[in-house]
């Protein structure tokens, strides 16, 4: 099941709309920002409950 979930961009700031596979407990992809087109870090994990808990990040986080 895909859920929206809306994010800001590490590089411009912007919210932008993912949308997240929820049936998947933990994942780590990159994606490219919809306005500045840089490829943001994602991290997803899906707790006991079903929360979901999403992570932006830059190339250059670590």
């Amino acid at each position: 099941m895909l859920d929206p979930i809306f994010i800001h961009c590490p590089y411009c700031g912007e919210s932008i709309e993912i949308l997240v596979d929820s049936s998947v407990r933990t994942q780590q992809y990159v994606e490219d920002c919809q306005v500045c087109c840089r490829p943001i870090d994602i991290a997803v994990d899906v707790d006991e409950e079903g929360a979901l808990h999403v992570s932006a990040s830059s190339e250059n986080d670590g």
